[in-house]
């Protein structure tokens, strides 16, 4: 690779101008890893052709060309380019802004802005683009890295498209650092190994690939080539974090909730250190794993949620890391514990009951008598306290009479809820039993 080089000089770098800055695509078919976003039949470019462009909002991670191609966009278009971050702006911001737009429009000319994080604005905030988008001030184009369905409101969602930003591939970044290897008119100075490691460490992130390449010319001495574990010495960074505010941290927590589920406890304990790693809050996973203690364990084992408690007071009282081991052990209990979502599904099914018929009046044999009006009316009348009948089992039926009895509690025959299911079956039988003798 160095001959193709060789007779080049090195570019020297622009004041003030970041490698990523430099190399910002000139138009949309220089963006690389959205094809299917702005490739020849990608739904942008389509749009583009049809002489329409509607508001929309980019959602991806950082470093996939979203701000970028919204710029190209305005370009393609002939629309006046307008930006601006919901972390830096207010409502007195966006007034000024919208005020801009309506006077290009009445000279003629339409605006796109561009508002980064716009998952930033509080729900009013982002209400106030309704109107301007709906009469045509401005052509919105809001930028995201968290999922619009929990994060926007639904009117500002109905009246623009979301585009997903997916995060660049390995090819990609290659493409990304061939081309930063042609405008500095040098190659990357790593082996066949670290140059693999870089792919990694970019994430998916084309900015995060160009500025680590920076960082590596710049720590480079001359003739020297870095191995992978000089280049992590270099860079000071490991591959692949994630933001946990980010898309990321929810896919793995759920990929940590759905290998537990599944009983696999050698994956459960790798994705708990790839959280562990990137710099989750272990307390976060603590409470999770509390909450998949009781939705997906349950009854079949009481001792899960008694365990999964105690790992988070064991992580609070020994901090990292020693408290790290408290989680991992949760990990396994849980994953090879007996599964039950039985209590989940009861409880579920119980509510929706009590939704239809939440008006309903408990049965007067089990409400206390406090006053002689009450008692008059018949409350507490022919309650049978159970502890004075055979088998501490009266078999009352405790359920309004309206509703007759109802069935929500239905244990698998396994685990501890083995021995539960035969406590009901009993139960079962002795409530039919004095039924029948009219002891009911």
């Amino acid at each position: 690779m160095a001959d193709l080089f060789a007779a080049q000089e090195p570019q020297k770098p622009e004041p003030g101008r970041p490698l990523a800055d430099r190399l910002r695509p000139g138009t949309l078919d220089e963006v690389v890893g959205q094809e299917h976003l702005t490739g020849p039949d990608g739904a942008l470019t389509r749009m583009i052709a049809s002489g329409s462009l509607g508001s929309m909002i980019f959602w991806g991670p950082p470093g996939t060309g979203k701000t970028t191609v919204a710029r190209l966009l305005a370009g393609e278009t002939g629309l006046a380019f307008e930006q601006i971050s919901a972390i830096f702006s207010g409502v007195a911001d966006l007034k000024k802004v919208f005020e801009t737009a309506r006077l290009r429009r009445s000279q003629g000319r339409q605006t796109l802005l561009f508002v980064d994080e716009i998952h930033r604005f509080n729900r009013a905030q982002q209400d106030s683009f309704l109107p301007v988008m709906e009469d045509g001030t401005i052509t919105l184009v809001g930028a995201t890295t968290e999922n619009p369905s929990f994060e926007l409101n639904a009117a500002l969602l109905s009246r623009a498209r979301v585009m997903t930003f997916r995060p660049l591939e390995a090819d990609s970044i290659e493409k990304l650092l061939a081309r930063a290897e042609a405008k500095e008119g040098r190659p990357l100075p790593l082996d066949a190994e670290a140059r693999a490691v870089l792919l990694r460490m970019a994430d998916g992130d084309g900015r995060a690939s160009l500025t680590l390449a920076e960082e590596i010319w710049r720590a480079a001495g001359e003739g020297e080539v870095f191995t992978a574990a000089a280049l992590q010495e270099v860079v000071q960074r490991r591959a692949p974090i994630y933001d946990k505010a980010q898309e990321g941290h929810y896919n793995l927590i759920s990929a940590l909730h759905k290998t537990i589920r599944g009983s696999d406890p050698d994956a459960a304990l790798y994705y708990l250190a790839r959280m562990l790693d990137a710099g989750e809050d272990p307390l976060f996973l603590a409470r999770r794993l509390v909450r998949m203690a009781v939705e997906d364990i349950g009854l079949a084992d009481p001792q899960a949620l008694v365990v999964a408690n105690a790992a988070k007071d064991a992580y609070d009282f020994l901090g990292t890391p020693e408290g790290e081991l408290a989680l991992a052990q949760t990990v396994i209990y849980l994953a090879t514990a007996p599964k039950s979502n039985a209590a989940y599904k009861a409880f579920s099914a119980a509510k929706a009951v009590a939704k239809q018929g939440g008006s309903l009046m408990p049965p007067k044999v089990i409400l206390n008598a406090p006053t002689k009006l009450m008692k008059s009316e018949g409350y507490g009348s022919g309650y049978q306290y159970d502890h004075d009948t055979p088998d501490a089992f009266s078999g009352q039926d405790y359920f309004p009479e309206a509703m007759g009895r109802q069935t929500f509690y239905d244990p698998p025959d396994r685990g501890f809820e083995r021995e539960i299911r035969k406590r009901l079956d009993w139960w079962a039988k002795l409530r039919r039993e004095r039924a029948g003798d009219g002891e009911a």
